[in-house]
C-alpha cells in the first residue's frame, strides 16, 4: 500500500493511494491536463485510476473530478450534499456513487472508512484507507477535532494531516477580517497547533509516515508545520514529510 499527492493547498489539491492493482484519486481541484502531468511525476495516466473520491465541494478540491472521471471513465465517489452542490454549478459528474457519512466501502484491494468533519461545506467527510494490513489516515479539511475524528485516526500507519496556518502569522497578515473569521471559526482549517494536539493523542508506536497537508502559503512555512508536528512526537524536523502547492508529495510505501 502506498500514497502520494498531487498538490496540496488553496490552488488545488489531489491524492493518490493503492493498493495492488487499485489506484484511486481523492479530491481533484486541477484541470485534466495539470492534473495528468502531476499523475505522470508519479509513474501514473489518467486511464490508471479507478475512482475519484471528493471530500467536499470547493472548487480547490472538486472543480477538476467531473471531467477528469469522464477521461478516466471512472465514477466519482461523494456525499449527496458534495454532490448536490457540485450539481448546483453544473459540475457534478455523470457517473456517481452516493456514500454515506460513516459508512465504508470497497474499491478493489481497498476498503475506505469516511468520516464527517466540520467544515464549511455542504456535507464534507475525509477517509481512512485500508489494505487489510495497514492503514491511512487522511484530514485535509476540518475547522476543530471531534472525538470521532480521534477514533477514526487513531492507530494508523500513515497520516496526512492538514496544518492550513500559524495563527500569529494569520492574525497579522493581510486577509481581510472576514477571511480570517472564517478560517480560524469551528468550521474552518485546522492551524499547526491543532494538528500537533491531535497528532499527540492519535499516533501509535506503528506510525511511519506524518505529512502535513493544505499550508497557506501566506499564513504558515513548511519549518513551522514541521517543527510542530515534530514536537508532538519528538522526532526530528526531517522526519516530518510536507505535501505542497507545487510538487506535492513522492509516494510513500506503508
Amino acid at each position: 500500500m502506498r500514497f502520494g499527492c498531487l498538490g496540496s493547498g488553496s490552488k488545488g489539491n489531489a491524492w493518490l493511494v493503492q493498493a495492488g492493482d487499485t489506484r484511486i484519486m481523492v479530491d481533484c481541484g486541477f484541470g485534466p491536463r495539470e492534473a495528468g502531468k502531476r499523475l505522470a511525476r508519479l509513474g501514473l495516466e489518467v486511464n490508471d485510476l479507478n475512482a475519484i473520491l471528493v471530500t467536499h465541494e470547493h472548487s480547490d478540491h472538486g472543480r477538476g473530478a467531473a471531467q477528469l472521471a469522464g477521461k478516466a471513465r471512472c465514477s466519482v465517489w461523494l456525499t449527496r450534499g458534495t454532490y448536490a452542490m457540485l450539481d448546483a454549478i453544473d459540475n457534478a459528474p455523470l457517473s456517481t456513487r452516493i456514500i454515506e457519512g460513516r459508512d465504508a466501502f470497497a474499491i478493489g484491494d481497498l476498503e475506505i472508512t469516511p468520516y464527517p468533519v466540520p467544515h464549511d461545506a455542504r456535507e464534507p467527510t475525509q477517509f481512512v484507507f485500508s489494505d487489510g494490513a495497514h492503514r491511512f489516515g487522511l484530514l485535509t479539511d476540518a475547522g476543530h477535532v471531534t472525538s470521532h475524528m480521534e477514533t477514526m485516526l487513531s492507530g494508523c500507519d500513515a497520516l496526512a494531516l492538514e496544518c492550513n496556518h500559524d495563527v500569529g502569522r494569520l492574525e497579522a497578515g493581510r486577509y481581510p477580517p472576514a477571511l480570517k473569521r472564517r478560517i480560524l471559526g469551528r468550521h474552518g482549517h485546522l492551524d499547526n497547533v491543532a494538528a500537533a494536539t491531535l497528532l499527540q493523542k492519535i499516533a501509535g508506536r506503528g506510525l511511519k509516515h506524518v505529512v502535513a497537508a493544505h499550508l497557506s502559503e501566506q499564513n504558515n512555512a513548511p519549518e513551522l508545520a514541521r517543527a510542530a508536528l515534530a514536537g508532538a512526537l519528538g522526532c526530528a524536523h526531517d522526519w516530518i514529510g510536507v505535501a505542497d502547492q507545487e510538487t506535492g508529495l513522492d509516494w510513500r510505501e506503508i
